[in-house]
């Protein structure tokens, strides 16, 4: 059986993605303290012998040895800090967290005053993203190391991960006050001060800790989102081609490349964006989930006429309604004998089914298992039926090279059921005006991606157009949301009843088609509903990657695309969209008349 990782979401990917905690519990410097502790240890007769070895076999990474001795260490003296210590680091490496963790927390019962084990214990914690209890360790070793700049550094990525970026700010400042020439802390405050939309002033950072450190890559792919949000395309990619040389780490070679991926295809480079987008398979990409299939892998230009091809859905609903785009261009490939299994969110069957009725169409499912997520396909039981397997954005390769290979569509590739479409029709009728479907955000808001979607607390040009009845298909929780639009804009979004904006998506598909027009960010339901060819209006970030270098969304003919023209420039780009609406709702020919 083989696993292959599935991508990020590439509608959303963190710029700081490689910016993660810095230090390592098993560096060079780290393992040379360790033995220097092991040389002064008071330990039994038994278990220093133990402890030695182990910690040889940690510095040689051969993890699973070096455990096996340290637990041999512990068995001997089970208060031997050291011994606890060297099995977290070893249980670590090995991707065995919650065993790690278990493991340091022992460690520091027996010896609480110990700002080593507190510090590898709160990177831990980081990386396993339990940001209250990372902050407190952090803040821990700061109070016993005050300014220590490795802990200054982590202790302001948790808050900046949090959104408390003044707090982060006051972390950041005194450390570099301390230790001016640390680069670390320059690129750190440099990525606050990105999530504060402070682009002009993060470059300066970044630049900064460049000038400390040339050889900096995570400063270099920084700076490089940055200038290319900012429109500096061509030293952007020249930025992130020098990171990508210059780091060694592979998980951040493996980010960076998709990193340089979205700037190609944001550049219109479909050619060169695909293949660095392959990236996304990489076994070293951070956090992946894993593909459990069996059998050959597809390759695009493979022939596959007459064959058995599965696809595997990757990323997200949004990305999966996306990448649908060429789905029949694949079935064509493999001919009036071929077949084509395609697997989903289970809450997309029906409306892929409907509209794909020459694919069987079933769901993956995705379990985490030792800190790290896996996707199996239940409804294959017999493997030897499947020729070859793909993830579902492979086919992109070979049959999307060029924007000529996008088709005119511009009723849409995805069919609501229309009994359901003619039902929400109905119960709207009697609302006056257009109406207009808004979703305003995603399910998951973090620091990174929170530039990515402009404030609904600033649509009130967009929400205030006279003669328009505007219908919530914002899933999730949105009460707050509703309230304060009727607080501050006297306006009240109509929520449809006896639909589920998350799990019922069959019927989402066919609200939205109800709709005279949607406007919203790329999430879930406004690429459902830009895919069953409702008239959409797309609020995008500046160089947004699926717009493949256009002023438009090629994956939907029909939609329209409002960009900002700098990261978290919002305004001008509500202000456009309030002006074009107010002539759509005074438009005569208008769908809703």
């Amino acid at each position: 059986m083989t696993a292959q990782p599935a991508g990020p979401d590439p509608t959303a990917l963190d710029p700081k993605a490689i910016s993660k905690a810095a230090g390592d519990s098993a560096s060079k410097d780290a393992l040379a303290r360790l033995r220097r502790e092991v040389a002064a240890a008071r330990a039994t007769q038994a278990s220093l012998p133990h402890l030695k070895r182990a910690l040889a076999a940690i510095g040689a990474n051969d993890f699973k040895r070096g455990l096996e001795l340290a637990r041999k260490a512990a068995q001997a003296d089970p208060g031997n800090v050291l011994a606890h210590h060297l099995s977290a680091i070893a249980h670590e490496k090995l991707g065995d967290w919650l065993a790690s963790i278990e493991a340091y927390e022992k460690a520091l019962a027996i010896k609480p005053d110990s700002p080593e084990i507190a510090n590898d214990l709160g990177r831990l914690a980081f990386r396993m993203n339990m940001l209250p209890q990372a902050e407190a360790l952090f803040r821990y070793h700061l109070s016993m190391r005050p300014n220590a700049p490795e802990s200054a550094n982590n202790l302001g990525c948790v808050l900046r991960d949090q959104m408390r970026y003044d707090e982060a700010i006051d972390v950041l400042k005194p450390a570099i006050q301390a230790h001016p020439d640390r680069a670390l802390l320059w690129n750190t405050l440099g990525t606050v001060l990105t999530d504060m939309d402070q682009a002009d002033q993060a470059v300066i950072f970044f630049t900064e800790c460049l000038r400390l450190d040339p050889r900096h890559a995570k400063a270099r792919y920084n700076r490089s989102n940055l200038l290319f949000a900012m429109g500096d395309t061509e030293q952007a990619l020249e930025d992130c081609r020098v990171a990508y040389e210059e780091t060694k780490v592979p998980d951040e070679k493996a980010t960076i490349r998709i990193a340089l991926a979205t700037m190609q295809l944001a550049s219109g480079d479909l050619s060169q964006g695909w293949e660095s987008y392959e990236a996304r398979l990489s076994p070293d990409f951070h956090d992946p989930v894993h593909f459990l299939a069996q059998g050959q892998g597809w390759r695009p230009f493979d022939d596959i006429e007459g064959k058995h091809l599965l696809l595997i859905g990757e990323q997200g609903l949004g990305d999966e309604v996306l990448f649908a785009n060429m789905l029949d261009d694949v079935v064509d490939k493999l001919g009036p004998a071929g077949r084509l299994t395609l697997t989903v969110d289970r809450r997309l069957i029906p409306l892929f089914q409907r509209s794909f009725p020459r694919i069987e169409v079933a769901g993956h499912h995705t379990v985490k298992r030792m800190n790290r997520n896996f996707r199996s396909i239940p409804s294959i039981k017999d493997w030897g039926e499947v020729d070859l397997w793909a993830p579902m954005a492979q086919p992109l390769r070979e049959f999307r090279l060029k924007l000529e290979d996008f088709p005119d569509r511009p009723q849409g590739f995805l069919k609501a059921d229309p009994e359901r479409v003619a039902h929400w029709t109905r119960q709207l009728a009697a609302l006056p005006g257009p109406k207009v479907g808004l979703v305003w955000t995603t399910m998951v808001i973090t620091s990174a991606r929170r530039k990515y979607y402009s404030p609904f607390d600033r649509w009130g040009p967009i929400l205030q157009t006279p003669g328009v009845t505007f219908v919530n298909l914002q899933y999730g929780d949105t009460a707050a949301d509703l309230r304060m639009v009727k607080e501050r804009f006297g306006v009240d979004i109509v929520t449809p009843e006896g639909i589920d904006l998350k799990m019922d998506l069959d019927d989402l598909a066919a609200l939205c088609c109800a709709m005279d027009l949607v406007i919203g960010p790329a999430n879930a339901t406004s690429n459902i509903a830009a895919a069953c060819g409702v008239p959409t209006w797309l609020i995008a970030t500046p160089a947004a990657w699926t717009q493949l270098g256009t002023d438009r969304y090629p994956w939907y003919t029909q939609a329209r695309v409002f960009a900002a023209k700098a990261l978290g420039d919002w305004d001008p780009v509500i202000a456009e969209i309030g002006g074009a609406l107010g002539d759509f709702a005074a438009a005569p020919l208008s769908k809703a008349g």
